[in-house]
């Protein structure tokens, strides 16, 4: 199984690029990870939402062309599925076993996904009811595919 991470935008804090970079290592023994950036649109100040639609859609349309051809899109959406982490990881694991092989994580920018990538995902994904910057959910996300991974395999992991 393949996963790709596609976010918008770099990460600039050293923090966070540390834990992404340690999950990112620790994965690779359970999975090959691909993760990609996309350059984050500059949203003008006092946006008014017709630009705001614009930002949504072109940073959209650069993280569907990123995506692999045929791969199981994943919006991570506020509004999406919210799952345990056994229930992830039974998701996980189904992927493994039946397809696809191809999972592509999609995470937008500060304003979010366009409704044109909502529309084209296979599954919606909230990592929580909570808000978090967008920067930090890719850290998050890696961290419940790490765990997912180690569930599956009935390995401990530490609190």
């Amino acid at each position: 199984m393949q996963i790709h991470i596609i976010a918008v935008g770099r990460i600039k804090e050293r923090y966070l690029q540390d834990g992404i970079e340690e999950y990112a290592k620790r994965l690779r023994s359970y999975t090959t990870l691909r993760m990609v950036e996309i350059p984050d649109e500059k949203v003008p100040p006092r946006a008014k939402e017709p630009q705001k639609e614009k930002v949504r859609e072109t940073e959209g349309a650069h993280l569907l062309g990123a995506a692999p051809a045929g791969a199981w899109m994943v919006a991570l959406h506020p509004e999406g599925v919210e799952l345990s982490s056994d229930a992830f990881a039974d998701k996980i694991s189904a992927w493994q076993v039946e397809g696809p092989h191809n999972v592509a994580f999609l995470i937008g920018g500060e304003l979010g996904l366009s409704a044109p990538v909502l529309a084209t995902t296979d599954f919606q994904l909230s990592l929580s009811q909570m808000t978090f910057p967008h920067q930090m959910v890719r850290l998050i996300l890696i961290e419940a595919l790490y765990r997912a991974f180690r569930q599956i395999r009935g390995e401990p992991y530490h609190r």
